[in-house]
């Protein structure tokens, strides 16, 4: 099983909306005691051993808009089918603070999502973060690109903290059970 989590890497993106999926990735590592992110072609991943399953952690180095050109290379060189990647990113079409997951469809013009489909193909699986929408199409690249408010911020722990409390599901891809524990938690 491969998570991946989208985001820009550099100290000046880390606290965007776009970067939850590298927050999320973090908040695994920690959690669930991964050793060091190391270097493997345009990412940076760690592994581990959950319940005798090889579960690997990627953050693409490539910048958002190149995200796939990373996946594809760990995905080539580690023989990962599509349907045991899940691509954690943040979803504009959805309230902050609520999750989704899906096998498959669109980019909805996300730029990482666009890139993931051009390179590996489209049946892997999303877990959709929402960040919002700010209201007009002229304003979506700088909410994307802003960070959370201090109010965000602390709602985005119980998002953050829900996924952790039911990773187990989402990695034996048992999703429905994943969506609805996770979303008895955040009512």
């Amino acid at each position: 099983m491969l998570l991946v989590g989208l985001g820009n890497p550099g100290p000046e993106y880390a606290l965007n909306r776009h970067n939850i999926g590298f927050q999320v990735i973090d908040s695994i590592a920690h959690h669930c005691s991964f050793n060091g992110f190391k270097r493997h072609g345009q990412g940076l991943f760690s592994e581990k051993l959950i319940q005798g399953e090889k579960i690997s952690l990627l953050k693409p180095m490539s910048y958002m808009n190149r995200s796939g050109v990373a996946v594809a290379e760990f995905v080539s060189f580690f023989k990962i089918p599509l349907q045991d990647i899940v691509v954690i990113h943040d979803e504009l079409d959805l309230e902050f603070g609520r999750l989704k997951v899906k096998q498959g469809g669109g980019h909805g013009g996300h730029n990482g999502l666009k890139s993931l489909d051009a390179h590996i193909g489209k049946d892997y699986w999303r877990l959709r973060i929402g960040i919002g929408h700010p209201g007009c199409r002229e304003a979506v690249t700088s909410h994307v690109l802003g960070n959370f408010s201090k109010n965000e911020e602390k709602q985005l722990r119980n998002v953050i903290d829900a996924i952790l409390n039911n990773l187990s599901f989402l990695l034996q891809k048992e999703m429905s059970a994943f969506m609805n524990n996770v979303s008895l938690e955040l009512v």
